[in-house]
């Protein structure tokens, strides 16, 4: 994504098999997908989808079972290491009949599962809405967050995933955030990046860095930057952390996007084509996919490779069809995905000259079915396992996008908005 020129927005129609518009829900993407859970519309939604974007489809998932969650708003989830972990969405009250507050999923096998959360631990964060969460290394670190009449917390914790132990990282004290909702917080190698939100009745501009190895927090000065922001998201992108949205109150929601860069501690506004200028939105998603957004475990100070900034075509992948079974072999169709061509810088110009919008050739996903047939011997663990593996392998050769989901002003009675944005660098 340059800095100079400016970027080009494309919102993607939904079909009719598709969640609602909503705000105030969470989501997060893994293995190629994207998973969004509850919020609001008109009332409290309690439904789980998964969106693949390469085929622009939408799969509603169960999530009705006693593992399941119920109805949640302004809950967190993160991915990691094929289980998809859900906090808060609800406060904890004498007539509540949630026995807890963290809920987890089995991306493998499309199912809610039983945390192992230890419940012998001496202390466990409340439940909580408005807080925020990233993980780094083995650990979901979970900030803030509004907790019950006593108002909005400065509780940080960390939950192991080895150990399924909670821990409480810091205490009161002046060098931190203090409480706060409605934030923003990203991961960055072994640091947690926070900003804003809602600091009492008082929305803040304010960013911090928490250092997980020195567990010490940091306010970072910066001598531009967002405004006073609350309801906005943030997600890392390489060596930079992007936000979208979120307002100064409740009522004016924004659209800017902002790109923070780790390496010189500056921020700059990222211009988009008149015509292709996203809405304002605030309590909505921001997810990430493609290489560049995919997390990792342990972070390293190299910088990519060539080979690894290079946008690389889809491969085929082999999904099965209208199972027709001849003794063991089954019917395999083959789908080509490919990305349609992107303008160049003097096509944008020219374009945005003219105050026409590219809409049909910008940066949509096309999905190109060939009418080709294959038999094999194959056993449907087979097909299952193969499956995962190419899920995968398009991940990995999926271009950098910037996906918006929902958020307010919503549209009763209509899919959910979805907003992309093809990143490159020059």
């Amino acid at each position: 994504m340059s800095h100079s020129n400016p970027s080009l927005w494309t919102q993607l129609p939904q079909s009719q098999q598709s969640p609602c518009d909503r705000y105030k829900h969470a989501c997060c993407s893994y293995s190629g997908h994207v998973y969004v859970l509850g919020g609001r519309d008109s009332s409290g939604v309690g439904d789980f989808w998964k969106y693949s974007v390469v085929c622009d489809e939408w799969t509603e998932l169960n999530c009705t079972s006693d593992a399941a969650p119920e109805q949640l708003e302004e809950h967190s989830m993160v991915a990691h290491e094929g289980f998809l972990y859900v906090f808060g969405g609800r406060l904890d009250s004498a007539y509540s009949t949630c026995a807890g507050a963290l809920w987890v999923f089995n991306v493998a096998k499309q199912k809610w599962v039983h945390c192992q959360e230890k419940r012998s631990s001496p202390q466990r964060p409340s439940n909580r809405k408005g807080h925020s969460a990233v993980v780094i290394g083995e650990t979901m670190f979970i900030y803030g967050g509004f907790v019950d009449v006593k108002g909005p917390s400065q509780e940080l914790w960390g939950l192991h995933f080895g150990t399924s132990g909670w821990s409480l990282l810091s205490h009161p004290d002046s060098s931190s955030p203090g409480p706060r909702h409605s934030h923003c917080a990203v991961a960055y190698r072994g640091s947690m990046f926070l900003f804003g939100g809602l600091k009492g009745l008082r929305e803040q501009r304010d960013f911090w860095e928490w250092n997980s190895s020195s567990q010490t927090w940091t306010c970072l000065k910066t001598k531009s930057g967002p405004p006073r922001l609350m309801g906005h998201s943030a997600v890392v992108y390489r060596d930079s952390m992007l936000l979208f949205g979120g307002g100064e109150t409740q009522n004016f929601p924004q659209n800017r996007l902002w790109r923070y860069s780790f390496p010189t501690n500056t921020w700059t506004q990222v211009a988009s084509l008149t015509c292709s200028s996203p809405p304002d939105k605030i309590h909505h998603c921001c997810t990430g996919l493609g290489p560049s957004f995919t997390p990792t475990c342990c972070w390293s100070s190299s910088e990519p490779t060539q080979q690894d900034q290079k946008h690389r075509p889809f491969r085929n992948r082999c999904s099965p069809a209208a199972q027709v079974f001849l003794g063991s072999r089954c019917d395999i169709e083959l789908k080509t995905f490919s990305q349609n061509i992107r303008l160049s810088s003097a096509e944008l110009d020219q374009t945005s000259g003219t105050g026409t919008c590219p809409q049909n050739r910008g940066t949509h996903l096309t999905c190109e079915n060939q009418a080709l047939k294959k038999q094999w011997s194959c056993t449907a663990e087979e097909l299952l396992d193969q499956e995962e593996e190419e899920d995968e392998d398009i991940c990995k050769h999926l271009p950098d996008l910037l996906l918006v989901l929902g958020g307010r002003p919503y549209s009763r009675n209509s899919p959910i908005s979805v907003w992309q944005m093809t990143l490159t660098d020059p």
